[in-house]
């Protein structure tokens, strides 16, 4: 769980949301905030199991959360980038693939352009390495024996 890249990506959802004014939207802001939680628990998660590991403990009772935490954090702020920057995080515009198109690209960022295919390509993180509900009922078996 790369910690360090949730909360950079954190604050370019910020950044997002306040260009594409829904940052004002006290529901999307208790959304971010409700991320912002999440990936500070995620940190003392990460900081838990380097404590396990270096007393000896067996610190693969708490990877199977990282797993399952850090990925649905991941899916967390792709979506909401997603949303924040509406109409303007889809990719391309199919009338711009007609030959002498002149017409402009939505929006003046064209850095909100790969979100759509981001958040689509973050749908991934709960497959790859076992699914998050095999992961739940690792950590249960583990947890309660």
């Amino acid at each position: 769980a790369d910690v360090n890249r949730a909360k950079r990506e954190l604050e370019r959802l910020k950044r997002i949301a306040k260009a594409e004014g829904v940052y004002d939207d006290l529901r999307f802001r208790d959304e971010i905030a409700k991320l912002e939680v999440d990936i500070v628990a995620l940190e003392m998660l990460v900081l838990r199991v380097l404590s396990a590991e270096k007393s000896g403990k067996n610190s693969l009772d708490i990877a199977g959360l990282l797993k399952i935490k850090g990925s649905e954090i991941q899916q967390r702020y792709t979506e909401l980038m997603m949303l924040a920057a509406g109409p303007y995080s889809l990719p391309f515009i199919f009338e711009a693939m007609d030959a002498g198109w002149q017409g402009d690209f939505p929006g003046d960022n064209v850095s909100n352009a790969p979100l759509a295919a981001n958040y689509f390509n973050m749908r991934k993180t709960t497959i790859y390495g076992g699914s998050n509900e095999v992961q739940r009922n690792i950590v249960a078996q583990t947890v309660l024996g």
